[in-house]
């Protein structure tokens, strides 16, 4: 017969704007099954959401053991055998149980899981280069976890995953103890032998961080939480693993402890220009091929094995900007005790772009590097009694620390952009070029979201006065859309550029947007998708992972 599926939306702070979406997509997508919000925020608005969209609402008294204790709850009370996990900011495609669910033909395959990839590209962790985007977690999800793959050594993500429930029941269920409880309750299932697949190919879309605050909160939130699991279960030396499966854990949890590395390499010229001690006694003639020699392998190396998927420069900063998230982190490995679990905040965080200071590390490691130059300056002109041995060593740690300014001038001008100040709308707003008439006028729709859009009205209408209403007709949207000018931003020779907000009053309707939104955001992105990076790795590749869950074929290209 066939399995019985339940999708879960665990929830506790996201607004209904936020919410919304994720709930409509997951009702829409076929083959039959549930739609449970898992409520721990208990908010008697989310509930009405859900049953008037046609969702079951689930909430409970305590919040204890926050998002792992919300679905062991729900657990006891939904019967299913499978339960995707979808968190409440991620929209579900419409393939998503489609090219998930035969995996699970495989009796020992507990956890399936798709990469995250968000939909608001204009976040903190996205960068763009040669009309490409880039966003920081890509990498790990499009290269790193799939090749896991050969090992069984896949781990659950959270989200975007299809579970077994029976796996679940036989480790006790969702891990609890730590703040990640998925990488937590992958080691258990793993233990008892079962397999976790990863699926290469996008099906959901999220937000990511917009803001240095969110992004250096999660970071830490999930570096505190690798590490309780390290000390919690021991992967590397307790039973139970395969040796490859070890390996792979030490990567993904000691490499938190690589914000150490990236620390010393800041300090290092510092001490070498403030001291004159060198690490390395060796002639230049001798340490500059070396150096050279083993960069560009690195570099190389990097280039080919990130397989497009993450630049060097924005990979140096972005590890220059994780060291305030991951050295306090790690030194709490030295600490027990509970810490309060934080959840990211998601929608709009204020109303107006507030410009957010860089985190304080950087900006003592940028000061403290000013003053060392200023006395390596000062100890060449013979004006401080330290005397360099080496001169061009000294130079050549002198270039290593301006470029080192200069990453953490990159990494502390992107804290701090009025770019990445706070997220304003309360829904996020795309770019689309869609034929339109307002009250029977043409026009183009040039962005648009939940809230509202921007139009481009033919011809000159000073009647299109703020607070004027009327109804929108889009192209492909079967309703026509109640629609109040907000703002006039200009005209030109193609016409009146209007900004107008959307009077939507019932969910319903608000909900057909957002599903006719992501799927043209869904649309434009595979188009946009270059040659060697799509987003999906094609029907065929499909079916042969389904028949071979060991992952070779569902491994990148």
């Amino acid at each position: 017969s066939p399995a019985r599926v339940a999708m879960l939306i665990p929830t506790y702070n996201e607004p209904e704007d936020v919410l919304l979406p994720v709930i409509a997509a997951a009702l829409s997508i076929t083959p039959p099954h549930e739609t449970w919000v898992l409520d721990d925020g208990n908010r008697p608005g989310i509930e009405l959401l859900a049953h008037s969209l046609g969702a079951r609402y689930l909430a409970r008294e305590e919040n204890t053991h926050a998002k792992a204790g919300n679905i062991n709850s729900a657990l006891r009370v939904i019967e299913a055998d499978l339960i995707a996990v979808i968190d409440a900011d991620h929209v579900v495609g419409s393939d998503f149980l489609h090219h998930t669910l035969c995996y699970f033909d495989d009796p020992q395959v507990a956890v399936v899981q798709t990469p995250q990839d968000f939909y608001n590209t204009d976040s903190f962790e996205h960068g763009r280069r040669q009309r490409r985007r880039f966003n920081e977690q890509a990498v790990f999800y499009r290269v790193i976890l799939p090749a896991k793959n050969r090992w069984n050594a896949v781990f659950w993500c959270g989200t975007n995953a299809l579970v077994r429930v029976k796996a679940l029941e036989e480790v006790g269920g969702v891990a609890t103890g730590s703040v990640t409880e998925d990488i937590h309750t992958s080691i258990r299932l793993h233990r008892r032998g079962w397999r976790i697949v990863a699926h290469n190919e996008v099906l959901a879309l999220g937000l990511a961080a917009t803001d240095v605050n969110q992004y250096v909160l999660q970071r830490r939130r999930w570096a505190r939480g690798a590490l309780q699991v390290m000390r919690m279960e021991r992967p590397v030396t307790g039973p139970g693993l395969t040796l490859p499966q070890r390996l792979a854990y030490a990567s993904t949890l000691l490499g938190w402890f690589d914000a150490w590395r990236s620390l010393g390499y800041m300090v290092l010229p510092m001490v070498v220009l403030a001291t004159g001690a060198l690490a390395i006694r060796v002639p230049l003639s001798v340490f500059g091929p070396v150096f050279l020699i083993t960069f560009l392998i690195q570099f190389t190396a990097f280039r080919f094995l990130s397989r497009g998927y993450y630049p060097p420069v924005m990979a140096t900063v972005f590890e220059t900007l994780r060291m305030p998230a991951a050295l306090p982190a790690t030194l709490e490995l030295l600490r027990s005790g509970d810490r309060r679990f934080k959840v990211t905040p998601k929608g709009r965080m204020s109303d107006g772009r507030h410009r957010i200071p860089p985190p304080r590390l950087l900006l003592a490691l940028f000061g403290l590097g000013v003053l060392v130059l200023v006395w390596f300056a000062l100890t060449l002109s013979g004006l401080t009694p330290l005397h360099y041995g080496e001169p061009g060593a000294m130079f050549g740690g002198a270039g290593f620390l301006v470029l080192n300014l200069a990453l953490l001038v990159a990494a502390a001008s992107r804290a701090s952009s009025s770019r990445f100040s706070g997220e304003r709308r309360a829904s996020v707003r795309f770019d689309l070029d869609r034929a339109v008439r307002l009250d029977g006028h043409p026009g183009r729709m040039r962005d648009a979201s939940l809230g509202g859009a921007r139009l481009l009205i033919e011809g000159d209408f000073p009647r299109f006065a703020p607070e004027y209403r009327g109804r929108l007709v889009v192209d492909g949207f079967a309703r026509p859309l109640p629609a109040r000018v907000v703002r006039i931003y200009g005209r030109s020779p193609e016409g009146t550029h209007l900004g107008v907000c959307f009077d939507i009053r019932t969910p319903r309707v608000r909900a057909d947007l957002a599903l006719w939104l992501f799927r043209h955001l869904r649309r434009e992105e595979e188009a946009a998708c270059p040659p060697g990076s799509s987003r999906s790795p094609g029907r065929p590749q499909v079916a042969a992972a389904a028949r071979s869950a060991t992952g070779a074929a569902a491994s990148p290209r």
